[in-house]
């Protein structure tokens, strides 16, 4: 029998071992880490949703290429249509045929917003929609982008003789999520640096 100096167990000084506590902290923390952003992933989860259900819905009702007056779906006479068409391009088709690099610039996007979160203020409650706004927007699209080659477009608004850009969901939340950060970042108080 070994002397009682030399049988196993904690060494006189030796801190107990948490290394099982430190992981389930380690987890919670994650948990919370990605709970505190939860107004972002909701809004943003809804606008990618009813983006892709939306599309799907018009590729049902409508075969690609539905504009005009006997291909669209007549909404409100002489104002509003449901078409079915496709962009290559950004915003008012600039950058048509630039799909690829389209899709690239989404991604890139998105990564940037993870990065600079708390720069861009991210752990404010209220910026939190906006933001998900945008992530839901451009997620949207840049899944049209990688399985189509294009963004569908299908919503059509017509003002007297003007005739607006076809645009979507996805670009909805994305033109509106950037109003709404850029109205919350105008409403921030300025940081002046210590000197």
């Amino acid at each position: 029998m070994k002397p009682e100096s030399q049988l196993p167990g904690p060494t006189a000084g030796a801190e107990p071992d948490v290394s099982g506590q430190a992981i389930i902290e380690n987890q919670k923390s994650k948990i919370q880490r990605i709970w505190a952003y939860r107004c972002l992933w909701i809004v943003g989860v809804l606008v990618f949703v009813a983006d892709q259900i939306t599309k799907e819905m018009i590729a049902d009702r409508l075969p690609f290429g539905s504009y005009g007056k006997f291909a669209q779906i007549e909404v409100i006479p002489g104002f509003f249509n449901l078409v079915h068409v496709g962009n290559t391009g950004a915003a008012w088709s600039m950058f048509t045929g630039q799909s690829l690099w389209l899709a690239v610039l989404a991604i890139v996007t998105l990564g940037a917003m993870f990065w600079w979160r708390h720069t861009l203020g991210l752990q404010h409650r209220a910026a939190q929609p906006a933001f998900g706004l945008l992530v839901g927007g451009v997620a949207g699209n840049l899944v049209d982008r990688l399985v189509h080659g294009h963004v569908i477009d299908f919503l059509d608004f017509h003002f007297g003789g003007y005739v607006f850009p076809t645009f979507n969901i996805a670009d909805s939340g994305i033109c509106i999520g950037v109003f709404w950060y850029i109205l919350w970042s105008l409403r921030q108080p300025a940081t002046t640096s210590e000197t």
